[in-house]
């Protein structure tokens, strides 16, 4: 116990191991949903589910791992939620790119990530972003999920003449997942840890019982990761001339992670007396090499998760947390069955869920400054209403661009937002 007190400076920070460990388990159980919902996204991409469960486990517990041993942040890493929707229903099945050279894009911004990481650039980076985009991409990415998971549920349907309509919702399925939803709610405004999980567990327990659901049966034993471990296809990105795939994989990448960090390190107590953050070097450069290990073992791009704040809360202050929460990520390896029992409507309850809390970003856009607020809403409506990620991002800087330009205001646009709105008008006009 000495040699973990000292290694992770457990006194020091004011805890214990026992605390530690409760915390790390709180983290797990707030956001342990990844290792269902991920396997079922990307496995719409026409990737191996087994496979992707094996390799999101993985990815987890080696991010997570990392970030606490190394960086010593009490932050769990997984593949993260919009980035493994902009992966299956954007590049490969909006865009039509096979998912090997998804993943090698995946490889690509990981790599570049770090450099960023290691370089001065980072900061120039975070300073370019104007604030209003960044929110209005967190809202867009909700409601992408939002759509997702109303389609898989069969709530939302495709229509000739209006595009969308409401579905059957006298189909038990639907029901079901309605049920779901209804539960997370309830168990998350009591603040009930693993209020999603738990959930998804109970109302595939009722589908299994009224025979809408099917036990996944096979071994307990973890799924080979064979039919996506080192599958990507770095050569593809540059043959398919998929620069600006990578560049929104690094830009919504980067941005999530430092968003998450600044917020836990106000909650870890991580920010010193003259406003810089403890370790934050280490920390970004973790997530860094956690996506570029993701796409090596065949998933999407791995980032660090709000939802240790959990943890956080429960008492978590040190790396112990994380590195307990990468333990019951491996432990999840045996369940395999389990998740494959799991049904897509059963998730679709958790995309929807999950996608609320992300629209909650707009409510701090400044609604009197029409600059800020007209391209965050522009970016949040395009990414449903066109089903791409990437779209939503490029007419946000499209349009921040030109309405700093048409009122006079060019000297607050940064050089670095011009540049990505001349690329993002580029990747428009492509084709032309």
């Amino acid at each position: 116990m000495h040699a973990i007190d000292r290694f992770f400076g457990l006194q020091e920070q004011g805890t214990t191991v026992r605390q530690e460990i409760v915390a790390g388990t709180a983290t797990f159980l707030t956001m342990s949903y990844i290792v269902v919902v991920n396997p079922l996204i990307l496995s719409d991409a026409g990737m191996d589910f087994g496979a992707v469960f094996t390799a999101t486990v993985l990815a987890a517990a080696i991010g997570t791992g990392i970030m606490g041993l190394w960086a010593n942040w009490p932050v769990a890493l997984a593949p993260g939620m919009g980035l493994n929707a902009f992966f299956a229903y954007g590049v490969v099945l909006g865009m039509g790119h096979p998912w090997q050279a998804a993943l090698g894009a995946v490889f690509c911004s990981g790599v570049l990530f770090m450099a960023l990481s290691a370089s001065g650039l980072r900061r120039w980076i975070l300073e370019a972003m104007p604030a209003s985009l960044r929110l209005g991409i967190g809202a867009g990415i909700g409601l992408f999920l939002a759509l997702i998971g109303l389609r898989n549920a069969g709530i939302v349907v495709g229509h000739p003449d209006t595009l969308i309509a409401i579905g059957d919702l006298t189909e038990a399925t639907v029901f079901l997942a309605c049920a779901g939803f209804v539960a997370m709610t309830l168990l998350a405004s009591r603040r009930i840890v693993g209020a999603i999980v738990i959930s998804i567990v109970g109302i595939t327990a009722v589908g299994l019982i009224v025979g809408e659901a099917s036990w996944g049966g096979g071994a307990w034993l973890p799924p080979s990761p064979a039919p996506t471990l080192f599958a990507l296809d770095i050569q593809a990105v540059f043959e398919l001339g998929l620069v600006v795939v990578v560049l929104t994989f690094l830009f919504f990448d980067f941005f999530d992670t430092a968003g998450t960090l600044t917020s836990v390190a106000v909650m870890a107590g991580r920010v010193r007396g003259d406003g810089s953050i403890e370790n934050i070097g280490r920390a970004v450069f973790s997530d860094s090499v956690a996506t570029t290990a993701g796409s090596l073992l065949g998933t999407s791009s791995t980032t660090s998760y709000i939802e240790s704040g959990a943890g956080i809360r429960e008492g978590g202050k040190t790396g112990l947390t994380a590195v307990t929460c990468a333990v019951l990520f491996l432990l999840c390896l045996f369940l395999a069955p389990l998740v494959k029992t799991i049904p897509s409507w059963a998730a679709a309850a958790a995309l929807v869920f999950v996608g609320t809390g992300f629209v909650s970003t707009l409510k701090d856009l400044d609604w009197d400054d029409a600059g800020a607020y007209v391209p965050a809403v522009l970016t949040a409506i395009v990414m449903p209403f066109t089903f791409s990620i990437a779209n939503g991002i490029a007419i946000g800087f499209i349009s921040y661009a030109v309405i700093k330009i048409v009122t006079g205001n060019v000297r607050d646009l940064h050089p670095a937002v011009a540049l990505l709105a001349a690329a993002s008008l580029l990747y428009f006009l492509k084709d032309f």
